[in-house]
Order: C-alpha cells, then structure tokens, then sequence
C-alpha cells in the first residue's frame, strides 16, 4: 500500500510563527502515516515544480525562526484559469492527496479556488493583520504587536524628549485590527484606522488641549490602510503649529522571532490541520474562538469580514487623556 502524499504550503505575506506551523504540520502528519511534500515560494511552486521532502529532521529547529523555510510569495497565476489548473494537474501527476496551505486571506481564496476543483484542503490562517474570519487570532499577529508596541515605546522616549507629536504607521492595508491593539497597548492618544473615519479638526484641538495641560508626548497610531501618514501629519502641523515627525515601522513588523504565544498557536493550528485532513474533514479553514480550537468551511469564511472592536476604540479613548 503507498503513502498518501500531503502538500504544505506557505503562501502570500510572510508572518512569524510558519515555521512553528510548518513543524506542527509535518510532524503531526508523519506520527498519522503521510509524506509530506513542501511547496516552494508559496503556490509558485506548483507551477515551477519546487518541491522537498520534509521530514522529522528537515523541521527540526525551525519553531523559533521567524519567515518561512518554505519561503513565499504572490502568484497572481493562480487567479487566471489556466494557472488553476496546472497547479491542480500537477496535484494529480504527483499523488498528493491534498494541501495544507498557511497563509492569509489570499491563501483562503486559492485554498477556495482549488477545493472547488476536486482539491482537498484545510487552510491554517498566518497573518499578523489578524482580519480573517473564523478566528479570533492568527499566526503571528501577537509577534507583530508585540514588535509594534517596543517601537512605540521606544519613539515615545524621544517624543517627550523633544516635547513631540508622532505618527506612527502601522501595517494594515484594508484593516485596523493590529493598529488597535497596538494603539491601546502603548498607550498611544489616538488611532486612525480604515473602518473609521477621523475627525482631524477635533484631533488637532485635542492636542493643542493636551500640550496646555502639560502633555510632553503624543502618539497617533497610524494604519497604512488610511494613506499617506506624511500628508497626515503634515495636516496636523497646520492646524496646530506642533512639530510633528512619522516613524513607518513597515517590515520589522512581519520578521523576528515569534512569541510563545504565537508558537503556541501555530503548533495548535498545526496539528488540528492534520487531524481534520486525516479524518475527512476538509475544505475548511481552522482557527480559535473564545479560547477553543475550531473549524469554519473555507466559503463561509471568504464570504464573511470580520467584525472590528470598537469597543477597544472607546477604551483607548478614555485611557488616552
């Protein structure tokens, strides 16, 4: 009797903590009899042929490396037909049984795509924006606060030096989750985030009130998903007269090494992942809500946005004066 062959990918951005997931992955599988192929630079290999065998050893060592061992990429191929289905031909020729894609809401969308071409998947979300329904945290999203918040702490130290307002942009292209909890975390006066809209002449007047009351720092936490931070700050120097500098923390955010609640998590998601294929229950993203593991069908995840906290909005905001 052969081996069943399972796939294990990681695709799109890169987040801390895939390796944890790519370990939890590999080694849950062999323990259930499978081998596992690793796909190369994310679906791309599919369609270049990249493959390696990943066995016990090949993980070994990997759970507190940040990036991916399989490295990644984009592959706009995988949205035309034709790169659909060569990837998926070259699923069959080589007997793999199925795909264990990490990665975000792009990987959900090809994980989609392909499961609707006979493929059989399970998706394990990895994204430090945390924005993918069906979970309440993704991999690497605590790695990413994390880095987030020792910056800030870092830029308020020159800011109340200097007697400064920062703008400090966040990762998040279409959403304000990591800005947030990073804004609450640090402490900072003010966040801007696509899902709400900002009122900088209000912003501008809150200031001016916090520097007469002796405030010698302010912090505005700035998603990149609300766009130009420079022209933001720009405007915040014209309505108030205030020297106001940007610090973009941009790619720190994504690298490092993963907290251990992130390799908590990817080693969870891992090793349901592989469970649920085991068992026959596939084509379903896994992920954790209120503290349990769970599964959610790859559609309805696609097909729903995850709900923003506002709430958290207005405990910053009372915290913030």
């Amino acid at each position: 009797m052969s081996v069943k062959k399972i796939g294990v990918i990681t695709s799109g951005g890169d987040a801390p903590g895939m390796n944890a997931a790519v370990r939890a992955v590999v080694r849950q599988g062999i323990c259930l009899g499978y081998e596992m192929i690793g796909v190369r630079r994310g679906f791309k290999g599919l369609l270049d042929d990249d493959f390696i065998t990943l066995t016990h050893r090949s993980v070994s060592g990997i759970i507190n490396i940040g990036g991916t061992i399989l490295h990644t990429g984009r592959c706009p191929e995988t949205k035309t037909a034709a790169g659909l289905n060569r990837a998926v031909k070259t699923i069959k020729e080589l007997c793999i049984s199925g795909l264990i894609i990490i990665g975000g809401d792009g990987s959900l969308a090809a994980g989609n795509a392909l499961s609707k071409h006979g493929v059989k998947v399970v998706n394990i979300p990895a994204s430090i924006d945390n924005d993918i329904f069906g979970t309440d945290e993704t991999i690497g999203y605590d790695t990413a606060l994390n880095t987030a918040v020792k910056a800030i702490d870092n830029i308020r130290d020159t800011a109340a030096s200097h007697d400064r307002i920062f703008v400090v942009e966040i990762m998040g292209r279409e959403h304000g989750f990591l800005t947030v909890d990073v804004g609450l975390a640090a402490g900072c006066e003010y966040i801007i985030v696509p899902e709400m809209k900002p009122n900088i002449k209000k912003i501008a007047e809150e200031l001016k009130e916090g520097k007469s009351r002796g405030k010698t720092s302010e912090i505005i936490a700035f998603a990149e998903g609300c766009g130009s931070s420079a022209e933001f700050a720009k405007d915040i120097t014209k309505l108030t007269g205030f020297d106001v500098r940007v610090s973009n923390l941009g790619y720190i955010q994504r690298g490092g090494t993963p907290t251990a609640r992130t390799r908590i998590l990817a080693s969870k998601f891992g090793h349901i992942a592989m469970d649920c294929f085991n068992k026959g229950k596939v084509n379903i993203l896994v992920g954790i809500k209120d503290g349990q593991l769970s599964t959610t069908p790859i559609d309805v995840a696609l097909k729903q946005t995850k709900k923003f906290d506002t709430q958290t909005v207005k405990v910053l905001t009372n915290l913030s004066v």
